[in-house]
């Protein structure tokens, strides 16, 4: 807890001349129109040395860019934030990010900024969000003192949503992957766990548009909502 409190409540960090520049050109940049089909989506994975999201701290970032509905494999993104200490031993044995490649990481502020720079203002997607989100944000305000509000659009709900009789059998990122037959060879690799999800994306907005007749993001994100709702009212 000592640990969440230092983040939200500590002292700015002090950032370069050139890192403030970065950060403001990235919150002047305008905001996306999500009402209709969007031309570009970032779908994000993260890894961490832990599941304790007061104590634990973020190690990597790989993202993957849905652009115009087709993923674009060169529109893809990756970093390693730079460790104080590295994470334990089973923690390495999940995400197989080396001891030598966390402390050889880039600087946390130069890290982030990286990320908004290929971020750019195009809305996220992830699996589980709340875990991604609440990690990425702390990383944002402990390095840039940048309270990082962005939409997110959860696939976790988008999919039981659209494929109701799944519900109770599909869980995990692992249950959906399989049921599409989406491979995985490198599990809790980030950019990997990233293109397995925007996979799952693709059919997400096929499903969508066949059941619905609509792939807006504001749309999705709805049904998503209701969803997550319907669950809460048992």
């Amino acid at each position: 807890m000592k640990n969440l409190l230092q983040c939200w409540f500590g002292a700015k960090p002090k950032l370069s001349p050139q890192q403030n520049e970065r950060l403001a050109y990235w919150s002047a940049l305008p905001e996306v129109e999500r009402t209709a089909a969007l031309e570009r989506i970032v779908v994000v994975d993260v890894e961490t040395t832990g599941l304790d999201l007061a104590n634990d701290t973020l190690i990597s970032i790989g993202a993957v860019a849905v652009v115009n509905g087709r993923i674009a494999l060169g529109d893809s993104f990756s970093v390693v934030l730079q460790q104080n200490e590295v994470s334990r031993r089973e923690n390495i044995l999940i995400h197989g990010i080396s001891g030598a490649v966390q402390r050889e990481g880039a600087p946390p502020a130069d890290a982030l900024l990286a990320f908004l720079g290929f971020l750019g203002k195009s809305p996220l997607v992830a699996f589980h969000v709340a875990f991604d989100e609440t990690m990425i944000r702390r990383a944002m305000r402990q390095h840039l003192g940048l309270n990082f509000r962005h939409p997110w659009l959860d696939l976790a709900y988008v999919l039981p949503a659209l494929w109701p009789e799944l519900m109770r059998s599909h869980r995990t990122l692992d249950d959906w992957a399989m049921h599409f037959s989406i491979r995985n060879e490198d599990r809790h690799n980030a950019v990997a766990d990233a293109l397995a999800t925007a996979q799952l994306l693709l059919a997400a907005i096929a499903q969508a548009r066949m059941s619905k007749g609509t792939t807006s993001y504001d749309n999705l994100h709805s049904l998503a909502r209701r969803y997550r709702l319907s669950l809460e009212s048992f």
